[in-house]
């Protein structure tokens, strides 16, 4: 198969930052991107044909067509842009003009006829009509691209939604666009409204829980809030698994944002970046929920295994060969670096805690890296306070922070005399304090004399009146009484 890693396309990616993928990926093209529909069908092809110098020409032929069946401009015109920079002299590489300026004016006639009929749907008063004028609105406002019109088309159907059914179509629809636009915030507050509509009733519960948190965990992901997101992939339903994704009919499916394989590799990566090993082996290996959706992927549970068995070399090396797999997914590839990176970093913490000293080289081929690699990892989890300790470069060792025993024992005495001495000084001052009258005692203390004191003496605001009002307290008194 050809490369193309000369092109202008993968040039300007280099020159911009963004990662490109020349090894072979494990998957196959077809199979994989023919388990989704809609418009993730074409972002997905797109990023692959963006990335992967393998796969570039293929994956952009795809997305060209899919997008023109869809009659999607905007992203038509993306994908034959970057196809005529991977290869400019590919008859496939010509922008069909005529086609776009055709499906221009096609579009503004249908804008134009939703919009009468949703108006005319407003002056007839018929909630039902307008909700689904609103709802045909903002679909066909979604499907040409035009997310913020798609928007609030969508919110428009709120206040004539009768029944929680109705309310479910808008919160899924605007789910979708916020996840289009990107905007995570957004798509977890529909998420969890949602999520509280759909309590009120206990098959809509059952129903709507997987794709719930399946979107919850994409939200998490995107924003790297990785335990977050492992949380909400490991608590989805495994219903999804029962969806056909080739039934465009199927309830089930949700294959226009993820696949059930999705979810598997998001939750995996996601548990092993946050989890220690007990997590691990107690909330993703022994998850029933989440246990049918590893078997989809059992390199995953491989690796996951392993790492909870403290063979962390040999779970490296099974994530490190499905690298490239990830980097051209849409929505790991910009995490991928820091997944593995936070994984590494727990697998090197956990194989250094029982040795003072290690040497690089030892560590290098521990982990199947250079040393120069070990050593940039080493620095960023020592500046990340992950790893406790010091890196002797003139020697290449790794040296554990550790105080002396002698020390440890003069820290704690030193400080057990401070409070020897605070004590002290507090019980001094407190025996000053009585000696010179100073002690204010509070009403507990002056005990029940005081309080008969006061009675005779007439002090309950003079509801006791005697001949006793005059006279001065007898030398045995206490706290104002007289005793006997």
């Amino acid at each position: 198969m050809a490369s193309y890693e000369d092109t202008a396309l993968f040039s300007e990616a280099r020159a911009e930052g963004r990662p490109i993928v020349t090894e072979h990926p494990r998957l196959d093209l077809e199979s994989y991107i023919a388990n989704y529909k809609g418009k993730t069908r074409i972002d997905r092809l797109y990023l692959i044909g963006t990335t992967s110098t393998q796969f570039s020409l293929e994956a952009l032929k795809l997305a060209v067509a899919t997008a023109k069946r869809a009659n999607d401009v905007v992203r038509y015109k993306k994908c034959i842009a970057a196809l005529a920079k991977l290869s400019p002299n590919d008859p496939d590489a010509v922008e069909d003009e005529s086609w776009e300026e055709s499906v221009a004016k096609q579009t503004r006639v249908e804008t134009d006829r939703l919009e009468v009929e949703l108006k005319g749907y407003k002056n007839n008063l018929i909630k039902e009509s307008i909700r689904m004028g609103h709802d045909d609105l903002g679909q066909h406002y979604h499907q040409i691209g035009d997310l913020g019109n798609a928007s609030k088309a969508f919110n428009g159907m709120r206040q004539y939604c009768i029944n929680t059914n109705h309310s479910a179509i808008m919160y899924y629809h605007l789910i979708h666009v916020n996840i289009d636009q990107q905007n995570w915030l957004a798509v977890q507050s529909n998420a969890q409204k949602l999520r509280g509509l759909s309590s009120q009733n206990e098959s809509d519960a059952a129903r709507n829980s997987a794709k719930i948190s399946a979107v919850q965990g994409l939200a998490d992901l995107a924003q790297g809030d990785y335990r977050g997101a492992a949380n909400h992939f490991l608590n989805t339903d495994p219903r999804m698994l029962q969806a056909r994704l080739d039934d465009v009919e199927d309830e089930e499916a949700y294959n226009e944002i993820l696949t059930p394989n999705d979810i598997a590799i998001y939750g995996a990566l996601c548990a092993l970046a946050s989890m220690e090993r007990g997590e691990l082996q107690l909330y993703v290996l022994d998850n029933a929920k989440f246990r049918p959706y590893l078997e989809l992927e059992p390199h995953l549970r491989r690796a996951l295994s392993l790492f909870v068995s403290s063979k962390f070399s040999q779970c490296l090396s099974i994530l490190e060969s499905y690298r490239p797999d990830y980097l051209l997914d849409l929505y790991l590839q910009q995490r991928v670096r820091e997944i593995y990176f936070l994984i590494r970093s727990k697998a090197i913490t956990q194989y250094f805690i029982p040795f003072s000293c290690v040497t690089l080289a030892s560590l290098a081929k521990a982990f199947h890296a250079s040393e120069t690699q070990i050593e940039y990892e080493l620095v960023e989890m020592i500046k990340a306070r992950k790893l406790n300790a010091k890196l002797d470069l003139e020697d290449r060792l790794l040296i554990a922070n550790t105080k002396d025993p002698r020390e440890v024992v003069h820290d704690d005495a030193l400080k057990m005399a401070k409070g020897y001495q605070k004590m002290a000084q507090m019980r001094i001052l407190r025996m000053e304090i009585l000696a010179a009258g100073l002690e204010v005692k509070s009403p507990k203390e002056q005990g029940k004399g005081g309080a008969m004191g006061e009675i005779m003496d007439g002090g309950g605001g003079g509801s006791m009146n005697s001949s006793h009002d005059n006279e001065k307290p007898k030398v045995g008194s206490r706290g104002g009484g007289f005793w006997a």
